[in-house]
């Protein structure tokens, strides 16, 4: 018979040295934790930033700064009134008192009967001069000026000239007041601002609204050579970063699906979409059909993501790690402690983030014995043989 000593020994050789040429889902948790520094002959070096999750570290982060509309633009409004821009359309009507003069017409044949008091202009667009042309006023600054003072300019000009002359001066497009919408909007153009002002829900409203789902959507405004990027739902949800636009705004609908990564011992391994404004923790686990009874490290439960460095200063002062803008941070939470239930609760998901679930020791040694045992079964099946003859 096949020596039971024997079996026993080549058991116990196979459990620990061959660990390392077994397949896995990724690193053990030992691994996760002590891989933070890197020992080389040099010394030692920070990889990444190893942090145990609790309450005080769940409160750090939600002081995590975010793009604010608010705080980027403010939210001034236009001036009620607004004035005349290079680009902008304008039509300008001259009305005098009598027949007969520069722009009424004639007297007809009939005494009893007058001639038009009116002249409609040719639509002009104020050129780069600013300036636009009327007949015996001449050329008029019109850029920068609204279109009242216009009106008495043209009138002054006129006065000695014209028959008590009236100007109404339009401007029908208004290039110069508008906003360009582009990106996943229905329909992307250049939109004029209302007198009033008009907020960034209202301009995308005139532009057809928004062709991807909201919680997909991130608006991108550009000002002045600024750009902030916040997502719709917080425009939606928060009044305030619902800021008013100014002219020559550009307004960018972008859409970006939320997701993260679910690796390890999880029901489900994939690339999974938030598919609500802001996920947490908990509810990622559960979207990933949560940890594998029969493989979970219940010590394991790691998130990577990398952290601006202002978050990782509030969380490791003296990181060395802080040089760089983007800090790699490895979460752990420990799921042997009910605390931690409420923990994932109140973790916040950021796009990107990967969740990672380790196996268990045990789980390592059933591969190992499951190995050995289709290995050794043509032995145990020749020693069953040979024991029948």
């Amino acid at each position: 018979m096949f020596p039971k000593a024997t079996l026993a020994i080549a058991i116990a050789v196979t459990v620990s040295g061959c660990n390392a040429f077994l397949p896995a889902a990724g690193p053990s948790t030992s691994a996760v934790v002590d891989g933070a520094d890197q020992t080389t002959s040099e010394g030692t070096f920070a990889r990444y930033e190893f942090i145990d999750v609790n309450a005080a570290v769940v409160e750090a982060l939600r002081g995590r700064p975010l793009d604010s509309l608010l705080s980027s633009f403010g939210d001034g409004r236009m001036p009620s009134e607004a004035v005349i821009g290079i680009g902008d359309a304008v039509a300008v009507s001259v009305f005098e008192a009598g027949s007969g003069g520069l722009y009424s017409g004639p007297l007809t044949v009939n005494s009893m009967s007058a001639g038009s008091k009116a002249a409609q202009l040719p639509e002009q667009v104020v050129s780069r001069d600013g300036a636009i042309s009327v007949p015996y006023a001449g050329r008029i600054k019109v850029a920068g000026r609204r279109a009242q003072d216009v009106q008495s300019l043209i009138e002054t000009e006129l006065a000695g000239k014209a028959i008590q002359p009236q100007v109404i001066v339009t401007v029908s497009r208004p290039v110069s007041q508008s906003v360009t919408v582009g990106g996943e909007a229905v329909g992307g153009a250049r939109v004029p601002l209302g007198t009033q002002g008009d907020r960034i829900l209202d301009v995308i409203a005139t532009a057809g609204g928004v062709k991807a789902p909201v919680s997909e959507t991130f608006v991108r405004l550009s000002r002045n050579g600024r750009t902030a990027t916040v997502p719709l739902t917080t425009v939606v949800s928060n009044p305030k970063e619902n800021i008013y636009l100014r002219p020559n705004d550009n307004l960018t609908l972008v859409r970006d699906p939320q997701t993260f990564l679910a690796i390890g011992a999880l029901g489900s391994s994939n690339e999974i979409p938030f598919q609500a404004e802001g996920i947490t923790l908990a509810q990622a686990l559960a979207k990933a059909r949560g940890q594998s009874d029969a493989d979970a490290d219940p010590t394991g439960t790691f998130l990577f993501r990398f952290e601006p460095a202002p978050v990782v200063r509030r969380l490791k002062p003296g990181s060395p790690l802080l040089g760089t803008p983007l800090v790699p941070v490895v979460y752990r939470f420990d799921m042997r402690d009910p605390n931690s239930l409420f923990l994932t609760q109140a973790f916040r998901m950021r796009n990107r983030d990967m969740v990672y679930v380790s196996n268990a020791p045990f789980t390592e040694i059933k591969k190992v014995l499951s190995v050995f045992a289709a290995a050794s079964q043509p032995i145990t099946t020749g020693v069953r043989v040979g024991g029948a003859f």
